[in-house]
């Protein structure tokens, strides 16, 4: 499915290259809190983070910039940091087990049927929601509305015996089917519920909060540990084929079973508080593995790297190039995305095949 087509570093070279990257990806975070419009900068930040974790008295300006940085910065660059391995991660399990390099939580309709389930919420949820990120509503009709997605295609394998490429082309119906329906509620819509529903379906990590990091990141301590002890696992299945894998003794339904409710409990948590972020869980793990290669035992890790950088840079190039008004991540990391996917087929053809 997506073999290499040249040499991959080995053994301690992929720990170095691993290790650069998770270096990079720090220089990055310190980087996105320095930055902004606010006038709070590097040292700023700096302070902010040492007063809190010492617990120092501030005044009333230092008030203002722990606000800043501890209110708004931090927990959009965690929350991105967190969504992108969450999805980048998700976009290795299901490559790996469907043995295809197209299959992402957006192509398959995760994301589309996430943005779905909001906009009914905004649509006809009345004076209960707020219709933002944060409200607990949206957040659930949008975890709903992608978990339905997921079991639908997941009860069509199950029932049906599908092979991997009718679910991938069920999915994309269900991409297209679930962004028409959205698309004919925001007709509908009266002009605040379709600004709502726009600001949604845009994608961003603008009202991070604590509580949605404390969320995902739960979700990914639990996620990450259970793919990892299943790399051999993935390797047998993504580069031998089902049969081959039960020969080695690997339990291939169970893995399934295992591995898509890992994949989309990282997906439709992620998008149900960032809404739509199309290209993380694709680019992300096509990056990894030509960089790193196509075993699991390295590419799960280094891939939740990449897929964290991308949506940070992403996020960061957003809020600072065109301050202070702000683009939402899930346009920016398209207009990344897009070309970066673009060049990495055209340049290494042979390793998506």
């Amino acid at each position: 499915m997506t073999g290499a087509a040249a040499p991959r570093p080995a053994g301690r070279w992929r720990l170095l290259v691993l290790l650069a990257a998770v270096v990079a990806l720090g220089v990055l975070v310190v980087a996105s809190v320095a930055l902004g419009s606010s006038g709070v900068g590097f040292a700023d930040a700096a302070w902010a983070i040492g007063a809190r974790i010492l617990g120092s008295d501030v005044t009333p300006d230092g008030e203002r910039v722990q606000a800043v940085v501890w209110g708004l910065r931090l927990p959009r660059v965690v929350l991105a940091v967190l969504g992108g391995a969450a999805l980048s991660v998700a976009g290795v399990v299901m490559q790996g087990m469907l043995r295809n390099p197209m299959v992402s939580p957006f192509t398959l309709g995760i994301s589309s049927a996430a943005a779905f389930g909001a906009s009914v919420v905004i649509l006809f949820g009345g004076a209960a929601s707020a219709g933002g990120r944060t409200d607990p509503l949206v957040v659930a009709g949008a975890l709903i509305a992608s978990a339905g997605c997921a079991a639908l295609l997941l009860g069509l394998s199950w029932i049906r015996r599908a092979a991997a490429v009718t679910l991938i082309l069920v999915g994309m119906a269900l991409n297209y089917l679930f962004s028409a329906v959205t698309a004919a509620l925001q007709y509908v819509a009266t002009d605040q519920q379709l600004a709502q529903i726009v600001r949604w379906t845009f994608g961003s990590v603008n009202e991070a909060d604590w509580t949605q990091v404390a969320v995902v990141g739960c979700v990914a301590a639990v996620a990450f540990p259970l793919v990892m002890a299943r790399a051999g696992a993935l390797d047998a299945v993504a580069f031998a084929g089902d049969d081959a894998a039960r020969g080695l003794g690997v339990d291939v339904t169970g893995l399934r079973i295992v591995g898509s409710i890992t994949a989309v409990a990282l997906a439709a948590v992620v998008v149900s508080f960032t809404g739509v972020i199309a290209f993380v869980g694709l680019v992300g793990p096509h990056i990894a593995r030509l960089i790193i290669g196509a075993g699991h035992r390295y590419l799960v890790p280094f891939a939740a790297v990449s897929g964290a950088l991308l949506l940070l840079a992403a996020d960061t190039v957003g809020r600072t190039v065109f301050a202070p008004v702000v683009i939402p991540v899930g346009i920016v990391v398209s207009f990344l995305g897009a070309p970066l996917f673009l060049n990495l087929v055209l340049a290494r053809k042979r390793s998506f095949l």
